[in-house]
């Protein structure tokens, strides 16, 4: 059953057209199914009051649908944001007459450049997205097979006991997997593996899971925290690193910046403590000191934000030790 993840740039609700409305807080999920073949598609519904739930939308998604009917700041913070995500594949629908050389100089050097241009047609967007989720992998695990899930809802379901929601980061996870949960000291087993509300034995990366847990309750949870049988996965609340600015980012980082750092499900304060810039100061190495314990894989790619003048801005990207 391959699922194919994909965050919707547009005017809130657009998603409508294409699937069927699912969880909605400050992230809307909207799903598209046909067959054994599904498309889950994400709206930052808080954006752009609060930058945290267009990262959270890139961050999970193999694709985009960035649809363009004016010019604005917001399109340009939606290109940094793919782009700082390495969301390389997708499609970009103009509108209101906006021809495609409108936006090439803004486009030009960033993953957007390859994506395709279209003017708006649901039935042909639909049929596209599925033939793409079609041709997912949905690979089974071997034996000792790992994986992650960064949880980004949970609650309590009477009769059931805790349940979570998320996508798999990476990796397999399975019915019975015992769990640990990060960056708690705890493990969880995973009694139930849910995809659009079919029960499965296993998921993938990339799939979309409602998971059933024992041996943990749902106030101990939080947006964020990662389930993982990767003994590779750990957090720690010093992090450094190698960065790399956005090209419209005006000047060196400081030390003691206050910065939010994105990974995941994650969106956490952190302190600069340390730069060092070398011959370019667009490719500094940062130490970072954060208030909360930051969940990562090594060699994963965090994105930095700033808060200037009252709203936060996409600073870059720091590669996680």
């Amino acid at each position: 059953m391959p699922n194919l993840t994909v965050a919707v740039l547009a005017p809130n609700g657009y998603a409508r057209d294409l699937g069927k409305k699912g969880t909605s807080t400050d992230i809307t999920f909207y799903n598209l199914k046909k067959g054994h073949d599904t498309v889950t598609l994400l709206e930052p519904t808080r954006y752009p009051d609060r930058l945290a739930p267009l990262f959270y939308v890139v961050s999970m998604s193999h694709e985009a649908i960035v649809v363009i009917s004016e010019i604005t700041p917001m399109v340009a913070e939606w290109i940094l944001m793919l782009d700082c995500a390495g969301v390389k594949n997708g499609t970009i629908i103009l509108k209101n007459y906006i021809q495609p050389n409108q936006i090439a100089p803004l486009i030009k050097g960033t993953v957007l450049e390859n994506y395709t241009i279209m003017e708006e047609d649901f039935i042909g967007l639909s049929a596209g997205l599925l033939e793409r989720a079609a041709n997912q992998p949905d690979i089974e695990p071997k034996e000792g097979a790992v994986g992650s899930v960064p949880i980004d809802h949970h609650f309590n379901v009477r009769g059931i006991g805790t349940v979570i929601l998320g996508c798999v980061a990476d990796g397999w996870i399975k019915k019975h997997d015992k769990m640990r949960v990060e960056p708690l000291d705890k493990t969880a087993q995973i009694r139930s593996v849910q995809k659009h509300d079919d029960d499965f034995a296993w998921a993938y990366a990339g799939d979309r899971v409602g998971c059933a847990l024992k041996d943990i309750d749902a106030e101990e949870l939080d947006r964020g925290f990662v389930l993982t049988t990767d003994p590779k996965v750990t957090h720690t609340t010093t992090v450094t690193g190698d960065a790399r600015l956005v090209k419209y980012w005006p000047g060196e980082i400081k030390e003691q910046m206050v910065v939010s750092v994105g990974h995941w499900m994650q969106f956490l304060s952190a302190r600069v403590t340390k730069v060092e810039n070398g011959s370019d100061w667009h490719a500094p190495k940062l130490t970072l000191e954060l208030d909360t314990p930051l969940v990562y894989k090594p060699g994963d790619s965090a994105v930095i934000h700033y808060l200037d003048g009252g709203k936060l801005r996409i600073v870059g990207t720091i590669r996680l030790p």
